[in-house]
């Protein structure tokens, strides 16, 4: 299938308003539905699902402090849009083929309202997962603003559910960042990004199991990773944005279940990152190029008031996949992401970029309780199925990460293979020490992490509060962390959904 690049707007994502709002508390219903949605204006309307009936869902706007109740509503049908492989752990037979749960990502958030792959949910509550707790969670937005967003995260078919739609962005902001001058209301724009395959009738395509399958192989089958073949931003293939000679602040979320994107201005001109994951960064950053993995947030300013009237500016992709050594995307198709074209300015540009964001306090090794080994293993499965896990253990096994309230850890995550997996923690938001590479061939014969060099400082634009992080193949990446502010159970895993699901995911309690 051939579709041409730059033929839609880009859609600009609404804003929720809440059903309520009360003196303690603010009140939304977010409904998943299953719907028709237009990708591309060449391509039959998909069937897909939504938060709200869009894709992506509307993006929530909330005050630092606000206490937020959400009742989220499973309203989808009972038969699933995707292939299910009912071999894998959370996906027999016996469980409801539909079911979600909500995570939102990045929040510090009671474990009840956490999202835990177990706490899943049937379509009017009629079968729930052993950690369901309650139909309204509640979001108390006591962190720094930031760019967070929400996801479906049921076990066993996490992959599934948000490739069908269901993502959306979450914002909290206050009156200190609110001060600072930057780009706001029309000029500050969320861009959300995905890659889709489509069968020729429009429909979604995903893969029922691998090329060339073993006889022996489940079908449908989990499969390694998924790629798409088309970039999708806010809901289109390869849209254009209309921009005045001005600046604009982009707040972009990787939302694929596997795609890296090494993002690129094809005009030569840089990007200012102002923020990651956690929110604002303490200076702004100015970079020629940003890799983002899957769930992972950058918060930048791109300023087009030197670009001449009907100049057309590429934002571009150059990230191999599986990252970083596979094949490179298709300069013509995966290789882009979308267009900016640019027309006179409206008025006056009073926005800035200040030399001073916020203060990032930083962690003190010092202060450490504990260090712990998160290893990040490769095995196979009875099918002979690659089964990703983390310290060799699968997501049923028992819980080994047990930190005290309060305290502060430093996790070391050993890359002993190829890839790069992104490891995201939920309930805290911590700091990027460094990188350090490794002996591999040595650990893996003997298990001892020999350093062969010295360690590799977070990038600048990694240099805040973060949630997920990139651990290289052949480097122990370190994180440090408190533990804090709620006690319970919460998950650790790696956001390349097929990993997440087949079995890069663990508890901490």
């Amino acid at each position: 299938m051939t579709l041409e690049p730059f033929v839609d707007p880009l859609p600009l994502t609404r804003t929720l308003q809440p059903k309520e709002r009360f003196k303690c508390f603010t009140y939304y219903e977010v409904t998943m539905k299953e719907f028709l949605h237009n990708f591309h204006s060449n391509l039959p309307n998909t069937r897909v699902w939504g938060y709200e009936g869009e894709i992506p869902g509307p993006t929530i706007e909330v005050t630092q402090g606000e206490c937020v109740h959400i009742k989220w509503i499973n309203d989808l049908p009972d038969r699933h849009l995707l292939p299910i492989d009912h071999t894998i752990h959370g996906s027999g037979e016996d469980m409801p083929n539909v079911r979600t749960v909500v995570h939102l990502h990045g929040a510090e958030v009671e474990p009840e309202s956490g999202g835990h792959p177990e706490a899943w949910f049937s379509r009017d509550f009629a079968q729930c997962g052993p950690r369901f707790a309650h139909t309204v969670y509640k979001y108390s937005n006591n962190q720094k603003p930031a760019t967070l967003w929400y996801h479906d995260h049921a076990l066993g078919i996490t992959r599934l559910n948000v490739y069908a739609g269901l993502a959306g962005m979450y914002i909290i902001r206050n009156e200190q960042e609110d001060s600072l001058g930057l780009p706001s209301g029309k000029y500050e724009i969320p861009l959300i990004i995905q890659d889709k395959s489509f069968n020729e009738d429009g429909s979604l395509f995903y893969p029922r199991t691998v090329d060339n399958p073993p006889s022996e192989f489940p079908n449908p089958s989990i499969i390694p990773g998924f790629v798409g073949d088309f970039i999708v931003v806010n809901g289109k293939i390869w849209p254009y944005l209309e921009v005045e000679q001005r600046k604009y602040r982009f707040r972009i979320l990787n939302a694929s279940n596997q795609r890296f994107y090494r993002m690129r201005l094809d005009s030569g001109q840089p990007f200012v990152q102002i923020g990651s994951d956690g929110g604002l960064l303490q200076r702004p950053v100015t970079v020629d190029e940003i890799t983002i993995a899957p769930a992972e947030r950058v918060d930048v300013i791109i300023d087009f008031s030197e670009q001449p009237v009907g100049s057309n500016i590429i934002l571009t992709n150059t990230a191999r996949t599986p990252f970083d050594f596979g094949a490179p995307p298709d300069p013509n198709t995966t290789g882009l992401i979308m267009q900016f074209r640019v027309i006179s300015r409206e008025g006056t540009d009073e926005s800035q970029v200040p030399k001073f964001l916020t203060t990032v306090k930083r962690f003190n090794e010092s202060e450490s309780k504990r260090t712990r080994d998160i290893t990040l293993d490769v095995t196979q499965d009875r099918y002979g199925r690659l089964m990703f896990m983390l310290n060799d253990h699968m997501y049923i096994d028992k819980i080994t990460e047990n930190p005290m309230l309060g305290d502060i850890e430093i996790w070391r995550i050993i890359n002993s293979g190829i890839a790069v997996h992104p490891i995201h923690i939920h309930l805290v938001q911590f700091q990027i020490l460094d990188r350090i590479p490794f002996d591999v061939e040595a650990y893996n014969l003997k298990g001892q992490i020999r350093f062969t060099g010295d360690p590799e400082p977070p990038l600048p634009g990694e240099q805040g509060w973060k949630d997920t992080v990139q651990a290289f193949p052949g480097f122990v990446t370190r994180v440090i962390m408190r533990f804090a502010p709620y006690i319970g159970r919460y998950v650790y895993h790696c956001h390349i959904l097929e990993h997440e699901d087949y079995d890069m995911s663990a508890n901490l309690r």
